[in-house]
């Protein structure tokens, strides 16, 4: 019987609306651990999920049945409703449009997870908007800095 084998792994970025720093420390957890269902659920791996204030990073292993986009917009959805539902970050008015998904190889995995583990202090030193635009440009992405959300 023939097997299918795959390594997809996706370094995933999206912000809060407007960016507003909405996403308190106190919460995190809670949300963290929603969209860690959501990925188990969908057969994904998660490897690390944290963020601050205004936005989220994640590694994730991709199922080779699932579609990134409705992936992300699955995540979206659901915890736009869940944390609404349940008020755990006063002010929250949804996500931003839009997202980065950025592929790497499985050598590079510790090295990814160890950067979204430590983004607190990471952004001691960086905006998001300089980080994100440094990630753009790492991976080669054209973009209009017009629509950089």
């Amino acid at each position: 019987m023939a097997s299918t084998y795959t390594s997809i792994h996706y370094h995933i970025v999206w912000a809060t609306y407007l960016r507003k720093p909405i996403l308190k420390k106190d919460g995190r957890k809670e949300l963290f651990n929603y969209l860690y269902g959501i990925l188990k659920n969908k057969n994904c791996h998660v490897h690390r999920i944290n963020g601050v204030e205004d936005h989220l990073h994640m590694a994730i292993s991709l199922h080779p049945s699932i579609s990134l986009a409705n992936l992300i917009k699955d995540m979206k959805l659901a915890s736009n409703q869940m944390i609404k539902a349940q008020g755990i970050f006063d002010g929250f008015e949804g996500w931003q449009e839009g997202y980065g998904a950025f592929t790497f190889g499985y050598s590079a995995l510790g090295r990814v997870v160890d950067y979204i583990k430590n983004q607190e202090q990471h952004h001691h030193k960086v905006s998001f908007l300089e980080e994100y635009v440094l990630l753009l440009n790492e991976f080669g992405v054209n973009y209009d800095p017009r629509h950089l959300f």
